[in-house]
């Protein structure tokens, strides 16, 4: 790609901006960042409009704001499940996410794994909860670099040698490494700000821009269909839609990261009041969506690689001062995501593998070393995924992530209304659900999480993270019942329904 001064030095300027603001938030409401709660949830302290930021950075990704297009780009409509799944979740989180900030308050629980040990005395279902959360976060931080690629790739930044391909990128992610171990929560907390504020700005330069010079969305969505993308969904795909934006919707409120940022809240009322507000994000995902058709009509030239459809987007559309901003916009919107998926990796490990098995006795410092050293490992680990393994594959490999984290909703929502469930049910049923999600992905080569169920004659298009989903609820109902019918312990439950109000 050709270099433009202005676009990097506008670039660089932001960059270096966030970076100063990840250094100076160990400073944020000053503590002892030696404390894994203070390091790992920032002492539960942020307000509305801080969670607000913070959870929103959580959710909409920087990989969402360049996939979700780029999906319409390659797809047509179908890749706009991502508008009513973000619709969906949050009646849904309304209802559970301050219930779970409640008893974990209450508990002095960090992760969703110290609630699941906690509420079904298992350390077992703990562990499994922990397995999961650390195997779906690492290839989704390592899909936020697959998007800061695709921007520094546009910027002209890379060059055709392996180091120079990926030298950009190492930088970047030492930096936020860096920040991290030193602020915790409190770094990605800051830079959502900004982050949001250049969002925004963008998508609605964009929302205005760039229709106008293709001549208005009439004539966008015509030459979409010239290009053969639907603009209208056909039926045949109406059960895979939905089956995928339910099983989404489901999946993105028990990622490690989603359940840290909402665990940072310093009342159940402040994760309620984000619930109602967050959907304005929805609304900006909806016009960033519209962005794959505008580079449909803008006839953007992506090669093999559909996550550049944005990034050339907006350089063709754009004034190179503003295209810096708008690419440090999406790198940025990259940075808030990994840093806290790398910390809710950390407590996991620390919390659940680390101290119940490793090191039992270990003082609350040594906790939060402990979490601050594996923070740097997730980080690293994640470099390495998109480093040696090519970008196909490792966007194959994020699917399992939704597939995974789906079969937990069973054990995190029910432990949350219920003791019901017997908890050796719920280790079993889990391990099948696993089994059978993964085996679906793999049957489709890991080319897509859409899975045709033979039901008699019929075929149903429908996500295998769904389908596997039911069968774990159905042998976690058998089970229970059996489990119960013979008298099996169903353990101690360290939570009293009273936890669960605040």
């Amino acid at each position: 790609m050709e270099l433009h001064a202005s676009e990097i030095i506008v670039f660089l300027i932001l960059f270096i901006l966030v970076t100063a603001l990840g250094f100076a938030a160990a400073r944020w409401h000053k503590a002892d960042l030696g404390l894994l709660h203070e390091w790992g949830l920032a002492g539960r302290r942020f307000g509305s409009l801080i969670s607000w930021f913070l959870i929103g950075g959580d959710l909409y990704t920087a990989y969402t704001f360049v996939a979700v297009p780029a999906l319409v780009f390659g797809a047509g409509a179908f890749g706009f499940f991502a508008v009513p799944y973000t619709i969906v979740v949050y009646p849904f989180a309304f209802l559970v996410l301050p219930r779970l900030w409640a008893v974990a308050k209450k508990h002095d629980f960090i992760t969703a794994s110290d609630f699941v040990r906690g509420r079904f005395e298992s350390h077992g279902l703990a562990l499994a909860v922990a397995i999961t959360g650390i195997l779906a976060t690492m290839p989704y931080i390592a899909l936020q670099l697959v998007g800061m690629q695709a921007v520094f790739q546009t910027l002209g930044l890379t060059s055709a040698s392996p180091l120079g391909q990926d030298l950009p990128l190492i930088i970047a992610f030492v930096i936020l490494a860096i920040y991290t171990y030193t602020s915790g929560l409190r770094a990605p907390a800051a830079v959502a700000i900004v982050k949001d504020t250049l969002i925004y700005i963008t998508i609605i330069v964009a929302l205005v821009v760039i229709p106008a010079r293709l001549g208005g969305f009439g004539h966008i969505f015509q030459l979409a269909a010239l290009h053969k993308k639907a603009v209208i969904l056909p039926a045949k795909l109406f059960p895979a839609y939905s089956t995928l934006a339910l099983g989404s919707a489901f999946a993105l409120l028990f990622y490690p990261h989603v359940v840290t940022g909402v665990l940072s809240a310093k009342s159940g009322e402040v994760v309620r009041k984000n619930t109602i507000f967050l959907p304005l994000y929805s609304l900006l995902l909806g016009f960033m969506a519209l962005l794959g058709y505008e580079a449909l009509a803008a006839g953007v030239n992506v090669g093999k690689n559909l996550n550049l459809a944005v990034p050339l987007l907006f350089a063709k559309m754009f004034p190179h001062w503003f295209t810096g901003f708008a690419l440090a916009a999406i790198v940025i919107g990259a940075l808030v995501p990994a840093a806290i998926m790398s910390i809710a990796a950390a407590n996991l490990f620390t919390r659940n593998i680390y101290k119940e098995y490793l090191h039992k006795e270990c003082t609350p410092q040594q906790e939060a070393r402990m979490a601050k050293n594996v923070s740097l490992v997730v980080k690293l680990g994640a470099l390495l995924f998109v480093v040696a393994i090519p970008l196909t594959f490792s966007i194959y490999f994020q699917l399992l992530g939704g597939i995974w984290i789906l079969q937990t909703v069973p054990i995190i929502v029910g432990g949350l209304y219920t003791r019901w469930f017997h908890r050796t049910a719920l280790l079993i049923s889990w391990l099948v659900g696993m089994v059978v999600g993964t085996w679906m992905a793999v049957s489709l080569h890991f080319t897509t999480s859409i899975f045709a169920l033979h039901l008699g004659s019929a075929i149903v298009l429908g996500y295998a993270g769904i389908w596997a989903l039911v069968v774990n609820l159905v042998l976690a109902v058998v089970l229970t019942l059996i489990f119960r019918a013979a008298g099996v312990s169903n353990g101690k439950d360290a939570t009293a329904a009273a936890d669960y109000a605040g």
